[in-house]
């Protein structure tokens, strides 16, 4: 059935925007301090609570871009670097790397997860090697103690993408609190938004003082101050720096969707299990192998066969619902063409098939079930023909 006039398109993502994030925004424009000031100081603090961080410290940053560039300026990657990725991951993590003049180096990923192969990411050390990815793919847990394995034998630095992953799991601590440097982003589609922004994990006020100064264009300006809605005018410069605060709007709005996490990542969890269970035996579909207790997911992911995506993203989008792929891998693209690479068959294989359903803070069940028996007549249609 294709879609009617009196049935509305269902978005891939659609962020939660309610009273709570209304009177946030009002809070904030009210307090007349648009820059970097007491929300800021505010979210960062209210993060670490959530995280349970345990000493470590959490900066906040503009997005989840410049949160991944100011970690490879943390990890000491430079110019004639590598950093170790798998190839099936966000392209800012791509342009983090190159932004300060190193190259990525791609790896494969493990079927089970999506995450990175470690044996593949072994393969690709050389002596060129600062640092290396670990990427949540969906917040589903990659093999970390093996990536840290892998570092320590190296010497290398781990940097912790855990952009899909807030409300994720890892040997009974948050993903993101422990190790190295950990990055999260809260842009306008991710699990919690400030519309745009970003939020770094270090274990050192050394690097906590780093990143205060890169974030704000190099400035030695006391971020105790400016988190009081005040400036000093007296400040120096030691380092490069760039435009990467964030603001207090933005941190008002990620403030009032971090009070509401629980019920946002226990809905997403409850969605993600609807999805399987309706899904786990359509011919021609395979979705993820995890049941999300332990997952903070950020979207669902299912796997179409016998090159039947595109056919399956037309069909649904005319039934009223729309979908995604995350992502093209990153060696498919003209700029990394040249990048050093392993063997990718798992990644090959799998960006071929991904296929991202519709997944929101709070669906109601009819939406649910439409996403799903759209989806199901769409593989019976093909059965039948």
């Amino acid at each position: 059935m294709i879609l009617s006039k009196m049935e509305s398109l269902i978005p891939v993502y659609k962020p939660l925007i309610n009273e709570h994030t209304f009177k946030a925004a009002h809070d904030a424009l009210e307090n007349g301090w648009l820059g970097m000031g007491s929300f800021v100081g505010g979210f960062e603090d209210a993060f670490s609570r959530f995280m349970n961080c345990e000493g470590r410290r959490c900066v906040a940053v503009a997005t989840g871009t410049a949160a991944l560039h100011l970690a490879m300026l943390l990890a000491g990657v430079g110019p004639g670097d590598e950093v170790i990725t798998p190839s099936l991951n966000n392209i800012g993590d791509f342009q983090a790397i190159k932004a300060v003049g190193a190259e990525p180096v791609f790896c494969d990923i493990l079927e089970e997860n999506l995450g990175i192969d470690c044996t593949s990411a072994e393969s690709m050390v050389s002596e060129k090697t600062r640092a290396i990815i670990g990427l949540h793919y969906d917040g589903i847990p990659c093999d970390m103690d093996g990536v840290f394995r892998l570092a320590e034998k190296h010497n290398l630095r781990v940097i912790e993408d855990d952009c899909h992953a807030i409300g994720s799991y890892i040997n009974g601590k948050h993903a993101g609190n422990y190790g190295d440097i950990a990055c999260f982003s809260f842009d306008a589609v991710k699990t919690i938004t400030c519309i745009d922004g970003g939020m770094i994990i270090v274990n050192t006020e050394e690097e906590v003082n780093k990143l205060h100064q890169y974030r704000l264009i190099g400035m030695s300006q006391s971020h105790k101050k400016l988190y009081s809605n005040s400036r000093s005018w007296h400040y120096d410069v030691f380092d490069v720096g760039f435009r990467y605060h964030l603001a207090n709007l933005h941190a008002a709005i990620g403030l009032s969707q971090l009070e509401q996490i629980e019920v946002i990542l226990a809905n997403r969890r409850q969605y993600c299990c609807y999805y399987s269970e309706h899904l786990r035996d359509v011919e021609g579909l395979t979705i993820p192998m995890s049941d999300f207790a332990n997952v903070g997911p950020f979207m669902y992911y299912v796997r179409v066969h016998n090159n039947l995506r595109q056919e399956c993203i037309q069909y649904l989008l005319e039934r009223g619902v729309e979908t995604g792929i995350h992502w093209r891998p990153g060696h498919q693209f003209s700029f990394f063409q040249n990048n050093r690479r392993a063997a990718l068959p798992v990644t090959e294989m799998i960006g071929e098939e991904l296929l991202s359903l519709p997944m929101h803070s709070i669906m109601p069940d009819e939406t649910l079930d439409r996403v799903v028996t759209c989806l199901k007549s769409f593989f019976a249609s093909r059965r039948a023909a």
